[in-house]
């Protein structure tokens, strides 16, 4: 078997996972409620600009951290948010796990 036909194989099984799959599953039930999608939206916006922020000038946005607290903190009571969340935790983890595994395998030539 060719790296090819690992990497497809791979790609196949990622997209069999209960990972992925409740990742995609808690996406498309946010595309059911507008609302709360546009709500996910601004707090990972919020996140996004925090972070960039902070790795550009070594800082904390304290008013940045503090409106990303508090839509978290709104959106966890939503069983559906919570869920979301959650999914795209679990996805992340499996992502980071896979490229892991695959930079441990060819570390000695990247050095």
């Amino acid at each position: 078997m060719n790296v090819y036909d690992t990497s497809n194989k791979l790609a196949q099984e990622i997209k069999q996972s209960e990972e992925y799959q409740n990742y995609k599953m808690a996406k498309e039930t946010l595309k059911l409620n507008q609302e709360l999608s546009n709500k996910i939206k601004e707090f990972e916006k919020t996140r996004y600009e925090v972070q960039i922020l902070a790795m550009q000038t070594g800082k904390n946005d304290e008013e940045g951290l503090k409106k990303m607290q508090s839509l978290y903190a709104e959106l966890i009571e939503n069983p559906d948010a919570k869920r979301y969340f959650e999914a795209e935790t679990k996805f992340n983890i499996l992502i980071a796990d896979v490229n892991k595994i695959i930079g441990e395998a060819i570390k000695d030539v990247m050095e």
